[in-house]
This record gives structure tokens, sequence and C-alpha cells, in this order.
């Protein structure tokens, strides 16, 4: 499986929060291959299940595996004067917009530029302020008759991003955060493909993260896993950021604990991590994740839920960077987590019986 070239594929995608259908129809082309059963729920999220071994009629337990497939994103509010208003959809910092490339999805693609009053003609005391969200605009070059024709209020406008391969297995593009982490779900199927493990996968790439967690939410009550793992990024080590804040990149996963993480689920990671030599870190999240796993933690009567989180510099930018190998490495090591789960492991955890299909 070549890593790379997957996550260019999922990079470059459109999919801002609610409107994922172009990256969720690439990534069903992937999960069909490798797994038993694909289908889409009514919240728009993705689901892949691998059946565990044998597959007979018995109930068998379930693990779930979720990493979001949405993207931050902007979206027209207002036509003025040939310019383009715009709102965000997720979290932005404001300082990285302007004089970003960005693609209006209006009656047909418009690449356009975020714009602002130049610092030249701003009074002195506002030169150093940052620009505020209000003013600033997407210029496409179209006069005030076309840009009516070609966009419509409500239309998105995704950042451009073009994914580049740096130097030692290093990447950079837009939305990692977290198509790495749907990448780390193919590539554990894709090493599960070779394996035998007794209880079934859901690998879900969830929808709605960024505004909310909605769809880590609906699919785990949907599924009603016995446990789940969730991917997501963490903030790589730069610099001007401490150590308590970052993990380091090509360093492995962090497999994080805390109050959202069950503590088993943490020591059963840690110990697979070691067991097979894979690298890894550890993350303490004292408080909410901010993640699926925050979600899914909380469903239903409770799950228990391990989260795993890949390093990655420059968060909600167009040059987000990861390592090639701490995804492929948090694929790996949640297939090798999934091979030696079992009965006991249920017991330990405080599982009731396994429920009938």
């Amino acid at each position: 499986m070549q890593t790379a070239p997957l996550l260019k594929e999922l990079s470059e995608a459109p999919g801002i929060s609610g409107y994922e259908e172009q990256i969720q129809s690439i990534v069903q082309g992937h999960f069909q291959h490798l797994a038993d059963e694909v289908r889409v729920d009514k919240m728009g999220n993705l689901i892949g299940l691998k059946h565990g071994q044998p597959r007979d009629d018995a109930p068998r337990r379930s693990i779930m595996l979720a990493a979001h497939m949405d993207e931050i994103g902007l979206m027209v509010t207002k036509l003025e004067k040939g310019f383009v208003r715009f709102a965000t959809v997720g979290g932005f910092d404001v300082r990285t917009l302007p004089g970003q490339e960005v693609v209006v999805h209006g009656r047909t693609p418009l690449p356009g530029i975020i714009g602002s009053r130049p610092p030249h003609v701003l009074p002195p005391e506002e030169r150093k302020k940052v620009t505020p969200l209000d003013h600033l605009f997407v210029d496409v070059g179209l006069s005030q008759n076309e840009l009516a024709h070609s966009v419509r209020i409500g239309d998105l406008i995704t950042l451009r991003g073009e994914f580049t391969e740096l130097r030692d297995g290093y990447v950079s593009g837009k939305a990692f955060d977290d198509r790495a982490g749907v990448v780390s779900l193919i590539h554990c199927l894709h090493t599960l493909a070779s394996m035998q493990h007794e209880w079934d996968v859901f690998a879900v790439a969830t929808v709605q993260e960024e505004v909310g967690l909605r769809g880590a939410i609906t699919s785990a009550y949907g599924i009603a896993p016995d446990i789940a793992i969730a991917v997501d990024v963490s903030f790589g080590k730069t610099p001007d950021l401490s150590e308590a804040e970052t993990v380091e990149t090509n360093k492995g996963p962090a497999i994080n604990l805390g109050p959202n993480i069950h503590p088993l689920m943490h020591l059963r990671l840690v110990n697979t991590a070691e067991g097979y030599e894979i690298p890894y870190q550890t993350e303490p999240i004292p408080g909410r994740s901010g993640t699926d796993a925050w979600a899914i933690q909380v469903t239903r009567q409770g799950i228990p839920t391990a989260l795993l989180s890949i390093p990655l510099r420059y968060m909600h930018t167009p040059v987000e960077i990861v390592s090639v190998r701490d995804v492929e490495r948090t694929g790996r090591l949640m297939a090798m987590f999934i091979a030696g789960l079992d009965e006991p492991f249920a017991t330990e955890l405080g599982l009731g019986p396994v429920a009938k299909p």
C-alpha cells in the first residue's frame, strides 16, 4: 500500500463539514476493497465492516475505529461589487487567511485569492492589528454581473493546498486533520487482510467533526460497539511551543490518556506497541479531548474508548505537515491491537455478554 499517494488523493479532495460527498466517495472506493460490507448512514458517515473469525451467525464482539473525513472551510455570505464575502465553517485562525489561494465552488469551480485592504492605506493604529474576518473577501477576477451569474449565497469555498512531498518522509497539504487519520484506518484494514481476528471491526470515516463531533455521536449510537479507538491529530513539535503542548513528529502516534480514555484501553495499546516494537508517545489530556473520542465515550451506556493522535504541524492551515511513517505506524498499531482482542480482555473491561446479532 502506497501511503503518500493515498494521502495526496484524500488531502486534495473537497469535503467541508456537512458537505462530505466527494471525499466520502473516494474513501468508499478504498473501503470496498478491504471491508466485507460498506454502507453510508443517514448522517453521511461511511462505515466499513470487516467480519471477525469465524464468519458464521454466532454473535461476535466489535470494535469501532473512527477518524473524521470533513475539513474546515468557508461559505459565501454576500456578493459585493464583484467580490465575495464569506463566513467560516469550523475553526480558523484569521491570521492565516489573507493571501490564501482558494476555490469557490459556484456553478463551476473558480480559483480565487483571499484579499484585504493593503497596509499602506490603513490608519497607523490598524496596521499592526489582525485583519477582522468581516474585512476579508475573495477575489475571483470576475465583474459584478459575471460573479452574480456564477456564484450564489451559500456556495462553499475550500482552501487550495497543494500536496507536497518534503524530505525524509514528510508531506505537506491541506486537511491532514483528519484525512491522515482516515488513511491510518485504511492502512489498518489493509494490514488486517492478511491476519486473523476474532472481533468485528467497524471502520468509520465520520462527518461534521469540525462543527461538533456530530458524525461520531450518531455512528457510535447506531453501531453500539463494545470498544472504540478514535484517531485524530495532535500538535507536532515546533519552535516556541512547549514540550507539554506538543508531541514529536516521526516518533510514532501519541497514545493518549486522561478521563476521556479508558485506562485499560490505554494500557493495552501501550503493551501492543511495545510488544511489536512500534514507536509511540504518551500524551496526557486532563480534560475534554475535543475529538470523536469524546462523543463515542459517552454514547449509550458508555463505550471504553482510546485515542491515538498523529503528530501534525501547522494545524488548520493549507500547509499541514505529517510524517508518512507516523500514519503507517498508527494503522499497524490498531491492526495488532485488534488481532489480540479476545474474551478475557472483554471480561477485564467489565463488558456484559456478547450481544446477539
